[in-house]
Protein backbone atom coordinates (compact mmCIF):
# COMPACT_ATOMS: atom_id res chain seq x y z
CA UNK A 1 0.00 0.00 0.00
CA UNK A 2 1.23 3.11 -1.08
CA UNK A 3 1.99 6.55 1.34
CA UNK A 4 -1.07 8.58 1.75
CA UNK A 5 0.19 12.19 0.91
CA UNK A 6 0.33 14.85 3.17
CA UNK A 7 -1.01 17.95 1.14
CA UNK A 8 -4.09 16.08 0.76
CA UNK A 9 -7.32 15.85 2.73
CA UNK A 10 -9.34 12.82 3.15
CA UNK A 11 -12.58 11.88 3.84
CA UNK A 12 -13.53 8.84 5.92
CA UNK A 13 -15.53 7.95 3.03
CA UNK A 14 -11.89 7.30 1.00
CA UNK A 15 -11.89 10.31 -0.93
CA UNK A 16 -9.14 12.63 -1.20
CA UNK A 17 -9.36 16.72 -1.54
CA UNK A 18 -6.49 18.61 -3.03
CA UNK A 19 -7.00 22.41 -2.90
CA UNK A 20 -6.01 24.08 -6.04
CA UNK A 21 -6.74 27.35 -6.64
CA UNK A 22 -8.46 29.65 -3.81
CA UNK A 23 -12.08 27.98 -3.39
CA UNK A 24 -11.66 25.38 -5.97
CA UNK A 25 -10.45 21.61 -5.35
CA UNK A 26 -9.89 18.43 -7.02
CA UNK A 27 -11.41 15.18 -5.77
CA UNK A 28 -10.67 11.64 -6.24
CA UNK A 29 -10.29 7.89 -4.28
CA UNK A 30 -7.32 7.23 -2.26
CA UNK A 31 -5.24 4.31 -2.97
CA UNK A 32 -6.39 2.09 0.00
CA UNK A 33 -10.14 2.50 -1.80
CA UNK A 34 -8.80 1.78 -4.98
CA UNK A 35 -6.91 -1.72 -3.56
CA UNK A 36 -10.04 -2.53 -1.96
CA UNK A 37 -11.80 -2.35 -5.27
CA UNK A 38 -9.86 -4.09 -7.57
CA UNK A 39 -9.38 -3.10 -11.44
CA UNK A 40 -12.13 -0.46 -12.08
CA UNK A 41 -14.52 -0.69 -15.18
CA UNK A 42 -16.64 2.30 -15.24
CA UNK A 43 -17.19 5.57 -13.28
CA UNK A 44 -20.19 7.42 -13.52
CA UNK A 45 -19.22 11.20 -12.51
CA UNK A 46 -21.41 13.54 -11.47
CA UNK A 47 -22.63 16.65 -13.84
CA UNK A 48 -20.96 19.94 -14.62
CA UNK A 49 -22.72 22.30 -12.42
CA UNK A 50 -24.32 20.28 -10.36
CA UNK A 51 -24.28 21.65 -6.59
CA UNK A 52 -23.61 19.00 -4.26
CA UNK A 53 -23.53 19.17 -0.27
CA UNK A 54 -20.89 17.46 2.41
CA UNK A 55 -21.24 13.32 2.20
CA UNK A 56 -23.83 13.87 -0.70
CA UNK A 57 -23.51 10.91 -2.71
CA UNK A 58 -22.23 12.31 -6.14
CA UNK A 59 -20.54 9.42 -8.36
CA UNK A 60 -20.12 5.65 -8.58
CA UNK A 61 -17.44 3.52 -9.50
CA UNK A 62 -17.70 0.21 -10.78
CA UNK A 63 -14.98 -2.91 -10.69
CA UNK A 64 -14.74 -6.61 -11.50
CA UNK A 65 -15.62 -6.97 -7.88
CA UNK A 66 -18.28 -4.83 -6.92
CA UNK A 67 -19.79 -1.10 -7.38
CA UNK A 68 -19.35 1.69 -4.63
CA UNK A 69 -20.93 5.01 -4.11
CA UNK A 70 -18.39 8.29 -3.85
CA UNK A 71 -19.24 10.71 -1.96
CA UNK A 72 -19.11 14.75 -1.94
CA UNK A 73 -16.15 15.19 0.34
CA UNK A 74 -17.32 18.97 1.26
CA UNK A 75 -20.41 21.44 -0.16
CA UNK A 76 -19.59 22.80 -3.94
CA UNK A 77 -20.52 23.07 -7.56
CA UNK A 78 -18.78 20.95 -9.84
CA UNK A 79 -17.12 22.53 -12.39
CA UNK A 80 -15.13 20.30 -14.33
CA UNK A 81 -14.73 16.23 -14.35
CA UNK A 82 -12.33 14.18 -15.87
CA UNK A 83 -13.51 12.75 -19.23
CA UNK A 84 -10.31 10.41 -20.08
CA UNK A 85 -12.21 8.30 -17.22
CA UNK A 86 -14.76 7.31 -19.61
CA UNK A 87 -12.56 5.44 -21.70
CA UNK A 88 -10.02 4.73 -19.39
CA UNK A 89 -11.18 4.16 -15.44
CA UNK A 90 -8.19 1.83 -14.96
CA UNK A 91 -6.31 5.83 -14.29
CA UNK A 92 -7.31 5.49 -11.24
CA UNK A 93 -5.91 1.92 -10.30
CA UNK A 94 -2.60 3.33 -11.78
CA UNK A 95 -2.38 5.94 -10.07
CA UNK A 96 -5.17 6.90 -7.61
CA UNK A 97 -3.77 10.37 -5.92
CA UNK A 98 -2.73 11.42 -9.28
CA UNK A 99 -6.09 10.87 -11.02
CA UNK A 100 -8.86 13.82 -10.56
CA UNK A 101 -12.57 12.66 -10.54
CA UNK A 102 -14.25 16.13 -10.83
CA UNK A 103 -13.56 19.70 -9.40
CA UNK A 104 -15.22 21.56 -7.30
CA UNK A 105 -15.84 25.23 -6.35
CA UNK A 106 -16.38 25.30 -2.45
CA UNK A 107 -18.28 27.54 -0.23
CA UNK A 108 -15.37 28.37 1.82
CA UNK A 109 -11.70 26.76 2.56
CA UNK A 110 -12.53 26.21 6.12
CA UNK A 111 -14.56 23.56 5.13
CA UNK A 112 -11.49 21.50 4.07
CA UNK A 113 -11.04 21.53 7.81
CA UNK A 114 -13.78 18.86 8.73
CA UNK A 115 -11.56 16.73 6.56
CA UNK A 116 -8.92 14.31 7.79
CA UNK A 117 -5.02 14.79 7.41
CA UNK A 118 -3.28 12.16 6.21
CA UNK A 119 -2.30 10.48 9.53
CA UNK A 120 -5.69 10.54 10.54
CA UNK A 121 -7.02 8.90 7.63
CA UNK A 122 -4.51 6.06 8.07
CA UNK A 123 -5.67 5.53 11.86
CA UNK A 124 -9.38 5.07 9.95
CA UNK A 125 -7.88 2.19 7.62
CA UNK A 126 -5.58 0.54 10.00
Amino acid sequence: MSQNLEELKYAVTHEWAKLEDDNIIKVGITDFAQEQLGDLVYIELPEVGRQLAADEQCAVVESVKTASDLFCPVAGEVIAINESLTDAPEQVNEDAFNTWLFSLRIKSIDDLDRLLDAEGYEQVIS
